[in-house]
């Protein structure tokens, strides 16, 4: 099941930024990106900056100790410690292939491993201090975009590049990291214009939107807000929820005064909350179109009554999630049965990888400086072995990830990525319905 195919323009973060957003069938086998559920995190209250606009300053000349260390901070405890898994299968596959092949600068990669502990602020803070005394060169990390936002100076004032596969917020669209920032995931300003787009093809006019006040939630509830308007749809409630809520009752009831055709939904695992809510205020699945993003597209089959959520339908970043890179990541991780940025952590890992090689050295100011040029306008290649060849070789090299090309933007961003869209069955599971793709120019 696919939806017919077009490339159109829609304003989403200024007069001068636009998206471009292609519709590409969801029947490939593709080797890259995800499948599921996930994401974060507060403090997205501004408007996302202009694409193509500032240039992000250089971070200053370094020199390091000839051997690549990884911190990961990544999701052991929380809310988000499903995420954890895949991720770090991600980075343990791309370290052992650089290995494998040799190494970077003559030696052995080395992870340190840490835990982001979403759940608690003083966690990750700590561990970030555990990372760094350990001597990390870059630090993976973290999913949640309240975690990366609340350790980013203490990583970047330490000289230390900060690389995160899953955070989506628009908070890291300016240059505020000095230029050590970086991400394999797309700004929600690409996923926010795919949800609009979603609500107003599905044929909806009045949209309500129910949200996890934080920088994830917050960002994205706006992009989500300003593209429907802008293409001529009402907004009728915006309602905001703190993550340490216990009940949604009010917000609920709000949103059912309101008397909407859609409602979006963005929140993390508390969606097994609001939904019963939703459903005892006759707003539920079977009472008007509901839409999920990916902080919870998730497998709700153990915690729904079966057909309680068919006919959700749902936005992700990432393309399909192919067969062959699939059983890779099981060979770093027999355990796993979700993959949800996996790709993502695995594209990050291989990239500062091969931005050590380029600078031929390993500090976090050689990784930042030579990210863009590993990613962009030479020879296409993939895999850490081929694209390391080719650096010795003099050549230059555009790696392409299986999440998908990887071209940063002056903030360190992908400036195209795929959204994959969604629908849920009567199991509580979902599958692909659509994938569309989008470039920030």
């Amino acid at each position: 099941m696919t939806r017919p195919h077009r490339a159109w323009r829609l304003a989403a973060a200024g007069a001068a930024a636009m998206l471009v957003l292609t519709a590409c069938g969801g029947d490939e086998d593709g080797d890259g990106g995800d499948t599921a559920a996930e994401e974060e995190t507060p403090t997205g209250e501004e408007e996302p900056p202009q694409a193509g606009g500032e240039e992000c300053p250089a971070p200053p000349a370094q020199e390091g100790d000839g051997e690549l260390v990884f911190g990961s901070l990544l999701p052991r405890t929380g809310d988000l410690a499903f995420l954890g898994p895949p991720e770090e299968a991600g980075v343990q596959l791309a370290v052992d292939e650089m290995n494998a092949a040799g190494g970077v600068l003559g030696q052995d990669v080395r992870i340190v491993w840490g835990d982001s502990g979403d759940g608690s602020p003083d966690i990750a803070p700590d561990e970030t201090d555990k990372l760094l005394n350990a001597g990390a060169d870059a630090i993976l990390g973290a999913a949640s975009s309240s975690v990366s936002v609340s350790v980013l100076d203490k990583i970047t004032s330490a000289n230390t590049l900060q690389m995160s596969p899953a955070n989506t917020s628009t908070a890291f669209d300016n240059c505020d990291d000095n230029g050590y920032y970086f991400r394999t995931s797309p700004s929600d300003v690409l996923q926010g214009a795919v949800m609009a787009d979603l609500v107003a093809q599905d044929g909806h006019s009045n949209l309500a939107i129910l949200f996890r006040q934080e920088a994830y939630g917050q960002a994205l509830a706006d992009n989500v807000e300003k593209v429907f308007t802008e293409a001529g749809g009402n907004v009728v409630e915006k309602v905001p929820y703190t993550p340490e809520a216990t009940s949604w009752t009010n917000e609920v009831q709000t949103i059912a005064a309101a008397d909407p055709d859609a409602i979006v939904v963005i929140g993390f695992e508390e969606t097994t909350s609001i939904v019963p809510e939703m459903i005892s205020n006759n707003i539920g699945p079977a009472d008007k179109q509901v839409y999920f993003v990916d902080g919870n597209l998730a497998d709700w089959s153990a915690e729904f009554d079966p057909g309680t959520l068919q006919g959700v339908r749902g936005t992700f970043p990432g393309s399909e999630l192919g067969a062959q890179f699939r059983d890779r990541l099981l060979e770093a991780d027999p355990n796993l049965e979700d993959f949800t940025y996996g790709p993502e952590a695995y594209d990050a890992t291989i990239l500062l990888g091969l931005a050590a090689i380029a600078g031929e050295d390993d500090s976090g100011a050689t990784l930042a400086a030579n990210l863009h040029a590993v990613s962009s306008e030479g020879t296409e290649c993939g895999g850490f072995e081929e694209c390391a060849g080719l650096l010795e070789d003099g050549e230059d090299i555009d790696y392409e990830g299986v999440s998908g090309p990887i071209n940063f933007n002056q903030w360190g961003s992908p400036s195209a990525a795929t959204i994959g869209i969604y629908e849920y069955k009567r199991d509580n599971t979902f599958e692909n319905v659509d994938y569309i793709q989008g470039d920030i120019s």
